[in-house]
C-alpha cells in the first residue's frame, strides 16, 4: 500500500495543474506550491534562536494550535515559528501572520520534498495538528530524530488508518514522540491498537475561545443593528443550512434580528442568498454607522469577524452538520453563553457529543425543527437561561489542554 500511496502522490503532482483550471481553490493550491522550496530557501533566514515548525491542515486546526504557540512564545519571547498549511483556506487567511517568522504551504508528501523542507526549516521542535499524518514527512522527521508531537488529535475506530489498508499510515504514528488526544475515546482507540505513546490533554480550542473573552469584541455596526432586539446568528453556513434557515424566516418572531455569515462569501453565493429573501436585508460591506438599521437581516460578506459577532448573539446556529461538509466551531458562540443549534451530522466531533450529552445542544433535522427551536429559545426566557449557563459551564470545565501539553513539549526549547 505504501508503494501505491507514493504512486498516487506523484500522479497528483501531474494532475493538479489540470484541475486548477476548473477550481479557484485548486488554483491557489497549485500556484502556492510553484517553486515553493526555492522561494523558501530565500525567504527563511538562518536560525538565530530556538525554532518551532507548526503544521496544520487549515484554519480550524491552526486555531487549535494557537494557544500552544502563544504559551510557548511567552516562555521564550525570541522563539522563531514556522507555520505551514495544507489547504488554501488556511494559508490565504493567515499568510500575513505576525506570530510566525514565515507562513507557507506544505510541499506535497514525498520523501524528497520532506528532506528539502526539513533542511530549510531546521526546527528544534515539530508540532502537527489533529489529522495531519503524512507518512513520508513522518519517516524523514523520525530519521532526523527531532522532537515531534501530534496535538489535539482525534481518532475513531472506523478510520481508514485502522483498517488493513491503512497499516502503513498507522505505522507512521510511531514517529511521534507523543500524541495528545482531545477525548478519552480517541485514547481508547489508540491503546486498543497498541499505541501507548499517547495521553489525553483535551481540546485547546476551549482555551482559545476563553482567550476571546479577553479580547476587544466590539463591533459598532453589529451593536447598532441589534439595538434592543434579540439577535440570532447563523455562522459558517453552507447551502444545506441556508435552505432551512431562509425558508423559515417568515415564521420567526417579528422582532428578532438575524445575521447570516456564510462559509462561502463569493459574489455568486451572496447573490444566491439574496435572491431567496423577501424581507429587508443589507450586506455588512454596504453599511456604516450613519446607515439606517431598520432592516431584518444582515449578510456578513467578509472574513475574520464572526468570532466577535457571536459576542452579540442571543442564540446561534453553527453550520456544516446539516450536510456533509463538516461541523464548524460550536465553541465560538458557546463561550459567550449563546445556546447553539447544529445539524444532525455531528457524531465525529467530540465537543458536539459532549454538549449533546449535557443537554446543551439543539439538533436541527429540518425546517420544522429549526422554527420550533428558534421560537422557543427566543420566547422562553427560563429555557434560554438554562442552556446559556450549560454552554458556558462546559467551556470552563474543559479548559486546560494547553497547560497539559506545555508541561511536556516546552522542555525541548530550553537553552
Amino acid at each position: 500500500m505504501k508503494f501505491l500511496y507514493d504512486l498516487l502522490i506523484y500522479f497528483l503532482q501531474g494532475l493538479l495543474p489540470i484541475l486548477a483550471w476548473f477550481s479557484p481553490k485548486m488554483k491557489l493550491f497549485v500556484s502556492g506550491r510553484k517553486n515553493l522550496l526555492t522561494r523558501l530557501e530565500k525567504k527563511i533566514p538562518p536560525k538565530k534562536n530556538k525554532r518551532v515548525w507548526l503544521h496544520a491542515a487549515s484554519l480550524g486546526e491552526y486555531e487549535q494550535a494557537l494557544p500552544v504557540m502563544l504559551a510557548l512564545k511567552v516562555k521564550n519571547p525570541n522563539l522563531e515559528i514556522i507555520v505551514s498549511f495544507f489547504s488554501p483556506s488556511g494559508y490565504e487567511i493567515r499568510k500575513n501572520n505576525e506570530l510566525a517568522l514565515c507562513t507557507t504551504y506544505l510541499p506535497l508528501d514525498t520523501q524528497k520534498n520532506a528532506r528539502a523542507f526539513l533542511k530549510i526549516v531546521n526546527p528544534d521542535l515539530i508540532l502537527f495538528v489533529k489529522y495531519e499524518i503524512w507518512p513520508n514527512y513522518l519517516k524523514v522527521i523520525a530519521k532526523n530524530d527531532l522532537p515531534f508531537y501530534l496535538i489535539s488529535a482525534v481518532f475513531r475506530k472506523n478510520q481508514f488508518l485502522f483498517t488493513k489498508f491503512g497499516q502503513f499510515i498507522r505505522q507512521a504514528l510511531n514517529s511521534f514522540n507523543h500524541i495528545f488526544v482531545q477525548d478519552q475515546n480517541s485514547l481508547r482507540v489508540l491503546n486498543a491498537n497498541g499505541f501507548l505513546n499517547a495521553s489525553w490533554a483535551g481540546d485547546t480550542r476551549y482555551d482559545r475561545v476563553i482567550q476571546q473573552l479577553q479580547q476587544d469584541n466590539r463591533l459598532p455596526i453589529i451593536k447598532h443593528f441589534k439595538n434592543n432586539h434579540k439577535l440570532f446568528v447563523a455562522g459558517s453556513t453552507w447551502p444545506a443550512d441556508e435552505k432551512v434557515i431562509l425558508s423559515s424566516l417568515d415564521d420567526l418572531p417579528k422582532a428578532l434580528k438575524i445575521i447570516i455569515a456564510p462559509h462561502q462569501i463569493n459574489e455568486n453565493h451572496i447573490r444566491k442568498i439574496e435572491s431567496t429573501l423577501n424581507i429587508s436585508y443589507r450586506r455588512y460591506s454596504q453599511i456604516d454607522l450613519k446607515s439606517d438599521f431598520d432592516f431584518k437581516l444582515l449578510i456578513i460578506d467578509n472574513i475574520g469577524i464572526l468570532s466577535r459577532i457571536y459576542a452579540y448573539a442571543d442564540l446561534a446556529y453553527v453550520g456544516g452538520a446539516l450536510g456533509e461538509t463538516g461541523l464548524h466551531n460550536i465553541l465560538e458562540p458557546a463561550v459567550f453563553g449563546a445556546p447553539v443549534c447544529i445539524g444532525p451530522n455531528y457524531h465525529k466531533y467530540p465537543e458536539a457529543n459532549l454538549f449533546k450529552a449535557a443537554g446543551a445542544l439543539q439538533i436541527i433535522e429540518n425546517t420544522n425543527d429549526f422554527k420550533k427551536t428558534v421560537n422557543r429559545l427566543t420566547q422562553d426566557e427560563t429555557y434560554h437561561k438554562e442552556l446559556s449557563e450549560k454552554t458556558q459551564n462546559i467551556v470552563n470545565q474543559q479548559a486546560g489542554a494547553t497547560k497539559r501539553m506545555l508541561n511536556k513539549i516546552a522542555k525541548h526549547l530550553e537553552n
